[in-house]
């Protein structure tokens, strides 16, 4: 088998110039330079502790604006200092070790309700409680080190300031092609749909995931870009990414639009498949595009050379020969379905063309939004003690995560008390870097901790028999750090092998009996992933099948106030509104929350996997759902469209009255009663509407003109697609509803059991 190096160099690139990588590096010379200086100095725990405060800082440290960014490392150098300081004090009264723990545990840990951010800055609170209990002397008073701490957080935030201004775009960047390359991604799955042999149900599952990651990049790209505009002003470079950032967005929906009934359209085209090829082919070569151009920003080189002009020449000549050589009173539906998919593939050419055009700097100025309009983009999160009143109930994940992780810390602390456990407090570092608020991500993590764990120890076995070298131990102990740190978001296992490295190396140098330390090193780490498996299973779960209602009719609602605008834009054609862009940011975001929470649920106990066919088959219908109407908005928006007319008026109606029942039922409600008449009428009267128009042009055929006008073929085109469209959505409403309440009725029947 041929070795693709450049693929591999490539990738290599890529992680060197990413901000995780560079994240890393600034995170080891805080750490480095303390202990380096002071050392040198004989204050070796000055050094230390300052090292600690960068430690603890460095998570809170995420994509976002500055100002987020430098707030976000100063409230956790100020918690870690505050927490570090308590439970110092605390552990040396052994009455009040076990309260302090519970204590502080949980109400750290209840912070979280403040969102991801503060969940980061939590993270320096927990972990600087668990640090208290690795004091190596008591030269100086806890106090004392505790401001150490909150100074080594400092000096972290100015070495990451530092490197920050260095390039500050560099976030953005990364951010940009690395959610180029997702698209590209997309793209892929959704033309394999096309191929009769591929597995629909295992394509749609990736597609649930690869959307979901979509989702997460987007937001992040947002907050980064939007909050950049806001403070900097309407820069060259904000708008120009900002140009990028929609029309990725942009790509994500023509994507999910076209084509949709993949069975459909494979029945439409059956004998003709070979026709797609071309097609097929070309959607291959606009994700390797931008394959080509997220690799040119990632490297910061020179653009890639497009052709995606040239080869879209080819399809279109392509289509006009089958065209030519079908009769086309007979494959009118086939010529129309590739037609529509023509026009899909020439939006999403231009989109990338339009994103080659900018970063070659070809780009005019354009408006944008204005910034009053750009802050709605925002996801913004409230910071008030009513979020923690709120929340301060058994019903609320945080509320139980919280009380959860606070007694499986304290049984780790008893565990390792009791049989004298060397290190002890890594069972609890252990505990606080695993445990997460649902059994899935906990069970995953303590799976690629404890393998991480155990290569790790088992390399650093090998290289202990090799060396005793203390210099060799440095130096391998400051890389495995680096590494740990860039990997962490990437590769939790690999991560883990290195965080393992780096702590057995780093104590070789201070303790000679190595092997112990990492005997003890890979116990302390079972011991402490199996208790914070066992606690997130027998200690309140979160089972998602508890919330999964809530968070199905979150993405029905966000889909019926979609198809609202969708509706509102068709009847005025005026410019496109910021509320339907808002409107499809919900409805893929909470897609992707939909998405996201079945996937946690395939990773729970086979026992609480109920009626998981079931569910499968109403996101799947939910997704279906949304790419429907992500195609009709498309077209609508895209093409010149006729008056809307009232038989559109009473397919969305009927639509929209399906889903609110789905609501309804997934809410306990009984469901009301619809009529049946108008909606029959409004279907005639539709595919009354393309047959005259059909009829009209076979006439034209056969008094011999072959060309069709332009207004005759997008008047075809929009009757055959919107009635489609319009009919599928139908289907599905119906469906979504029928199914709901097969949930409901199976759920409600194994409560009663």
């Amino acid at each position: 088998m041929k070795i693709n190096f450049q693929h591999y160099y490539n990738e290599l690139i890529k992680f060197l110039r990413s901000t995780d990588f560079s994240k890393a590096i600034v995170l080891t010379i805080a750490i480095v330079i303390p202990i380096a200086v002071f050392s040198n100095l004989g204050l070796l725990e000055i050094g230390v502790s300052m090292a600690m405060g960068s430690l603890l800082s460095s998570p809170s440290d995420v994509a976002g604006s500055f100002k987020h960014k430098v707030m976000g490392i100063m409230a956790a150098a100020f918690l870690g200092a505050i927490s570090f300081c308590i439970a110092g004090y605390a552990s040396q009264f052994s009455w009040a070790v076990a309260p302090m723990l519970l204590v502080m545990m949980f109400g750290i840990a209840y912070l979280s309700v403040y969102g991801f951010r503060a969940s980061l800055v939590t993270f320096a609170g927990l972990l600087a409680v668990v640090l208290s209990f690795a004091n190596i002397s008591s030269e100086i008073d806890i106090w004392q080190k505790s401001i150490l701490i909150f100074g080594g957080g400092v000096f972290y935030m100015l070495i990451s300031i530092a490197w920050y201004l260095l390039k500050p775009e560099r976030a953005s960047e990364q951010q940009i092609a690395e959610t180029m390359e997702l698209t590209a991604d997309y793209l892929r799955l959704r033309i394999r749909m096309l191929d009769p042999e591929s597995d629909l149900e295992t394509i749609q599952k990736e597609l649930f995931q690869k959307q979901t990651e979509l989702n997460e990049h987007h937001e992040s790209l947002r907050e980064l870009l939007i909050t950049f505009r806001m403070s900097s002003g309407s820069s060259g470079y904000t708008r120009k990414r900002l140009l990028i950032f929609i029309d990725l967005v942009d790509m994500l929906e023509l994507a999910m639009a076209n084509p949709i009934d993949y069975p459909q359209m494979r029945k439409v085209l059956d004998s003709d498949f070979i026709e797609l090829k071309v097609f097929k082919e070309f959607s291959l070569k606009m994700a390797e595009q931008l394959d080509r151009i997220a690799l040119s920003v990632h490297k910061n080189s020179t653009m890639p050379v497009n052709q995606l002009s040239e080869e879209l020449k080819k399809v279109e000549n392509s289509l006009l020969k089958y065209r030519d050589t079908i009769n086309i009173s007979e494959k009118r539906e086939s010529m129309l379905v590739l037609r529509n998919f023509y026009d899909y593939q020439t939006k999403q050419s231009q989109k990338i063309n339009n994103i080659d055009r900018v970063l070659r700097n070809l780009e005019g100025k354009k408006r944008i939004f204005k910034d009053k309009d750009v802050q709605q983009f925002l996801t913004q999160q409230e910071y008030s003690f009513k979020t923690l009143r709120t929340n301060f109930q058994f019903n609320s994940s945080i509320f139980r995560h919280a009380l959860r992780l606070a007694i499986v810390i304290l049984v780790g602390y008893l565990l390792g008390s009791y049989f004298s456990v060397q290190n002890a407090y890594w069972i609890l570092l252990t505990i606080v870097v695993i445990m997460r608020p649902n059994y899935g991500l906990t069970k995953q993590r303590t799976r690629k901790r404890i393998i991480g764990t155990l290569i790790g120890g088992a390399m650093a076995i090998g290289i202990v028999f090799i060396t005793q070298n203390t210099t060799v131990y440095a130096i391998l102990g400051i890389l495995s750090l680096t590494l740990a740190f860039s990997l962490i978001q990437r590769n939790y296992t690999t991560a883990a092998m290195f965080i393992t490295l780096s702590i057995i190396f780093i104590y070789a140098l201070l303790q000679p009996e190595v092997l112990n330390v990492i005997q003890f090193r890979i116990l302390d780490t079972v011991i402490g992933a199996g208790l914070a498996g066992l606690g997130n299973f027998i200690l309140w779960p979160k089972w998602e099948l508890k919330e999964l209602n809530n968070v199905i009719a979150n993405s029905i609602n966000s889909n019926i106030g979609y198809l609202e605008e969708i509706d509102d834009y068709y009847h005025k054609k005026e410019n496109l509104p910021i509320s339907y862009r808002l409107a499809r940011k919900k409805a893929f975001l909470d897609m992707g929350e939909l998405s996201g929470a079945f996937q946690r649920m395939t990773q729970e106990p086979k026992s609480q996997q109920k009626q998981l066919s079931l569910i499968y088959e109403i996101v799947g219908l939910n997704h279906t759902f949304l790419s429907a109407l992500a195609s009709m908005g498309s077209y609508i928006r895209n093409h010149p469209t006729s008056k809307a007319s009232s038989d559109f008026e009473m397919y969305t109606k009927t639509i929209v009255f399906n889903l609110k029942n789905s609501v309804r039922l997934l809410d306990n409600k009984s469901r009301e009663q619809k009529e049946h008449e108008g909606i029959s009428k409004a279907g005639k009267a539709l595919h009354r509407r393309f047959d005259e128009m059909a009829t009209e042009r076979d006439r034209e055929i056969s008094e011999g003109k072959a060309q069709i006008d332009e207004d005759t073929r997008l008047n075809l085109q929009e009757a055959h697609l919107i009635t489609g469209q319009l009919e599928w959505l139908l289907d599905i409403s119906e469906k979504l509803e029928i199914n709901t309440e097969k949930l409901t009725a199976k759920l409600d029947e194994q409560k009663s059991l």
